[in-house]
């Protein structure tokens, strides 16, 4: 099973047969190090397992019948020997198995009656589109009149207002057509899909699953109600059994999955920072299995979690960011947990309020009740703002190919190529000027403050606007739109697809190798506060595939962090050191 991995030197990755891979793993074949590239295999035997969330560096080797855990990391030239179950970062042995669905039949019959089964499927909606698109165009004749080549004129008022009136009407319909069938159909369809029934892969349950994923996960939808107290209400209708809802206006960040909503339940006075994976399906290389995951009451999860089936996490725990979540042993409470490996740290974050409680985050339920109602008006017009801005990009980007068509013409297939720069060029300048206006054309400061500060609230709304071009990863342009953007960034800086959200308060010097999946992050948001520092990552230095690095953190000279890697706030890497690990520690000096 191969579901959203992240290889790219193809050619030197091998897989053998029966592994089963779960989502969201980096196995590159390369990694940018010192101005060069890196090239390396990936091996995988036979009837091997990967976890999600996982990260294989170059040289990486797994035997047949090898397993490694979700959360995991292997190293360079990291092998894993046969049979054995290895977690971590770096990866070392342990005896849970992660195989938790028993094979059924799966011939090839079956996979490639799905296959075809699959190319039909995609024939058959994309003509119910273009048959909808139709029928939406002649309601809308004056749009068709825009689109047509060399109909209307650039300098007509009314070109323009018929752009206007039919782009507002694909867009603003799309968001009504799109959220009602996100909150009936995977419901009807979770119907005929029960949990802790074994099936098959590659059949009708199967599909159906697959469609439920597909349907009630929406970028779009969290980015627009996350951070605020509208998402409780989405995710309620999604599916998700919250119990009786303790208010906070932050109940869920702005990036939440699953794989069943139906089959999620979250514990009262539960919040959810960005990033958690709620893994409701098992697989094996022939079957899978849906089962309901529940998170605990008076939880507190930071980023980038996979929250398994099966997770031994009950009430009160706080999750740190990038932890492995447990599978095996007494179910964990009152306690929080760090690191991959898991181990334990203490679970209250009032260790971190100042001396003199000046600084102090934490504020009694009197207190909150008396200011949520404010964040919710705050955050009301940030979600209007925030659909606004979104549905005039999508104007603009209608105008351009309107534009197009009419010089058509005139012009030819020039005009063509031009439309295509024209929007690329746009959109990002659009994105670009959207995070600095925000921020009022200034800077960002260093804070510690209750989640109810209104500081905190115009921090959630940049995080509604960031620049995001993965387009551009591995060029020079990265580094531009990264100045533009606030970053203080050095020269001949390789971004192969760094993500950088307080983009004001993070110094890059020259040289820097900053690979793929890679972020620095400099906030931290634990239960009721909101923490945010500086970071500098020094000349030359390297982050790894995946690594994260925090707040308040400083990389020196010629220091580098290894592959998926986690940071923590206020480290101090010295200059050449060689950091590794989740959480990160010296491996040697290089």
């Amino acid at each position: 099973v191969l579901s959203r991995i992240v290889p790219v030197a193809t050619d030197l990755i091998s897989i053998g047969d029966g592994t089963l891979i779960r989502r969201d793993c980096f196995f590159t074949g390369y990694r940018a190090v010192a101005g060069v590239l890196q090239l390396g295999p990936v091996t995988l035997g036979r009837d091997v397992v990967v976890g999600e969330h996982t990260v294989l560096d170059v040289g990486a080797t797994m035997g047949d019948g090898a397993q490694l855990g979700h959360t995991s990391a292997l190293q360079a030239g990291q092998t894993v020997p046969a049979g054995e179950h290895w977690h971590g970062n770096p990866a070392e042995p342990t005896q849970v198995d992660y195989r938790r669905v028993a094979p059924a039949r799966c011939g090839i019959m079956r996979k490639i009656g799905y296959s075809l089964a699959q190319l039909l499927g995609a024939v058959v909606l994309g003509m119910v589109v273009l048959g909808v698109a139709g029928m939406l165009l002649n309601d809308i004749p004056a749009l068709v009149d825009a689109l047509s080549p060399g109909q209307g004129s650039l300098t007509d008022p009314t070109f323009y207002t018929d752009v206007l009136a039919g782009s507002s009407v694909l867009f603003f319909g799309a968001v009504v057509v799109g959220l009602v069938v996100m909150v009936t159909v995977p419901r009807l369809l979770g119907r005929f899909v029960t949990p802790g029934t074994v099936y098959p892969l590659y059949g009708v349950p199967y599909a159906l699953q697959q469609t439920i994923t597909w349907l009630s996960n929406s970028r779009f939808f969290m980015l627009l109600l996350g951070d605020s107290s509208f998402v409780v209400h989405y995710v309620r209708r999604l599916g998700y059994d919250l119990g009786r809802v303790l208010q906070t206006g932050s109940n869920f960040g702005t990036d939440l999955r699953h794989d069943s909503p139906h089959l999620c339940t979250v514990g009262t006075g539960t919040m959810v920072a960005d990033g958690l994976s709620i893994m409701n399906a098992d697989f094996s290389a022939t079957s899978f299995r849906v089962s309901h995951v529940t998170i605990g009451a008076r939880n507190f999860l930071g980023n980038n979690i996979a929250f398994p089936s099966g997770a031994k996490v009950g009430e009160n725990c706080l999750l740190g960011t990038k932890v492995m979540v447990p599978v095996d042993g007494p179910v964990r409470e009152n306690v929080g947990l760090l690191g991959s490996p898991p181990f334990e740290i203490p679970r209250s974050v009032r260790r971190d309020l100042g001396s003199d409680g000046a600084s102090a985050a934490w504020i009694d339920e009197d207190e909150r009740h008396r200011r949520l109602p404010a964040k919710n008006r705050f955050n009301a017009v940030t979600l209007i703002t925030v659909l606004v801005l979104r549905w005039f990009q999508f104007v603009l980007t209608t105008l351009l190919p309107a534009a197009c068509a009419v010089l058509d013409s005139h012009t030819g297939p020039a005009v063509v190529m031009a439309e295509v720069v024209a929007v690329v060029v746009v959109n990002i300048g659009y994105a670009v000027l959207l995070e600095r206006a925000v921020l009022g054309f200034g800077r960002l400061t260093p804070k510690f403050c209750s989640i109810y500060d209104r500081y905190f609230w115009g921090h959630e709304r940049l995080w509604k606007v960031l620049v995001n071009v993965p387009l551009l990863n591995g060029t020079p342009f990265k580094n531009l739109i990264w100045r533009l953007a606030g970053v203080r960034i050095g020269r001949r800086v390789f971004d192969d697809g760094c993500g950088i959200p307080e983009k004001t308060l993070v110094t890059i010097g020259d040289d820097v190798v900053l690979n793929a999946g890679s972020v620095i992050q400099c906030h931290s948001l634990e239960d009721g506060y909101f923490k945010s520092g500086r970071s500098s990552v020094g000349d030359g230095a390297v982050l790894g595939v995946k690594a994260f690095v925090h707040y308040g953190v400083s990389m020196g000279e010629g220091s580098v962090l290894d592959a998926d890697s986690f940071l923590m706030k206020g480290e101090e890497i010295p200059p050449n050191a060689h950091w590794r690990g989740n959480p990160a520690t010296q491996a040697r000096q290089r």
